[in-house]
């Protein structure tokens, strides 16, 4: 498994330290978004700028994705199609304002291949509401 992220972090320009491997693999078993809080928090003894700073490198080596919520960035894992000029994740991010989760709707997603004169390198879609599993639970 360490290997594969090493391979991973490697083929997006990116040099494979113990942070960085660490992080990847937490967010590679989440499936919501996390916050830097939330992911510092499972990290004892990380330094909180050295987990903000592999954070920032992944984003911007197009590793990870961010959501801005309210006053708050959570990150998700790319799609490997992703890279340094464009995040492909072209799907709705949605809150749930009861679990106070946010996850990846890939199920409701714009096409990759819009048809424009122009290029399109990231593309925003977020909403509010409430998950399929707090809707259930308010119905029993």
């Amino acid at each position: 498994m360490k290997k594969d992220i090493e391979n991973k972090l490697i083929n997006k320009n990116t040099k494979p330290t113990s942070m960085r491997i660490l992080v990847y693999d937490l967010l590679s078993s989440q499936e919501m978004a996390l916050s830097l809080s939330e992911v510092e928090d499972h990290f004892e003894n990380a330094d909180r700028t050295t987990i903000y700073r592999t954070l920032k490198t992944f984003e911007e080596k197009g590793i990870v994705h961010s959501i801005q919520e309210n006053n708050t960035t959570r990150y998700k894992l790319c799609h490997d199609g992703c890279d340094e000029k464009t995040h492909k994740d072209w799907h709705l991010h949605f809150y749930c304002k009861i679990c106070k989760q946010t996850t990846c709707r890939e199920d409701i997603a714009l096409p990759e291949n819009l048809q424009t004169s122009f290029r399109i390198d990231e593309i925003r879609l977020f909403a509010k509401g409430i998950c399929e599993n707090c809707l259930n639970e308010s119905l029993q």
